[in-house]
C-alpha cells in the first residue's frame, strides 16, 4: 500500500452488514476509512497498513479473511484472492480512541505488493545514536 492520497472512496449512503454498536463507535477519515495494520499474531511482527470502511471491516470481521478498500483502484480486495498470499484472521481489535484496527493474522506468503514479507523492512530510517527525549512522561 502506498500512502499517496486517497483518489477513490467508497460507496457512501450504502447500507453495510457492519454491527451498528462497533460502526458507532468509528471514528473514520473524511473519506470513511480507517488505518487497518496487519499483525503476525504469533510473532508481533508488523506486515503491513491497509485502509478499511465499515463494509471491508464487516467482511474482515464474518469471512476471516483480510478485505480492504483499495484507493487506488477504488474497489474492495481480499488479500491473497490475486496473489496467493492470505491473511487468515486471528483477532481484530480497535485502538483505544476507534480510529484504528489492528487485525492479528496468520499471513501465508508475502505481506507487501513487492514480494517483501512485510512493507516495513525496505527503507529503515537511521535514528541518531543518543537521541533519547530528556522529556519526562506525564505520570511521573
Amino acid at each position: 500500500m502506498t500512502s499517496t492520497p486517497s483518489t477513490s472512496t467508497p460507496p457512501q449512503g450504502r447500507p453495510s452488514g457492519l454491527d451498528p454498536e462497533i460502526a458507532a463507535r468509528l471514528k473514520r477519515s473524511a473519506d470513511g476509512l480507517v488505518p487497518a495494520i496487519a499483525q503476525q499474531y504469533d510473532t508481533g511482527e508488523v506486515l503491513m497498513l491497509g485502509w478499511m470502511d465499515d463494509e471491508a471491516l464487516h467482511r474482515t470481521l464474518t469471512t476471516g479473511r483480510c478485505t480492504y478498500w483499495s484507493r487506488s483502484r477504488g474497489e474492495y480486495w481480499v488479500k491473497g484472492d490475486t496473489s496467493g498470499h492470505f491473511q487468515h484472521v486471528k483477532s481484530v481489535a480497535l485502538d483505544c480512541d476507534a480510529d484504528t484496527v489492528l487485525v492479528k493474522v496468520d499471513q501465508v506468503g508475502a505481506a507487501c505488493h513487492t514480494g517483501a514479507r512485510t512493507c516495513f523492512d525496505a527503507d529503515i530510517l537511521t535514528v541518531l545514536e543518543g537521541a533519547e527525549s530528556d522529556v519526562q512522561p506525564l505520570d511521573q
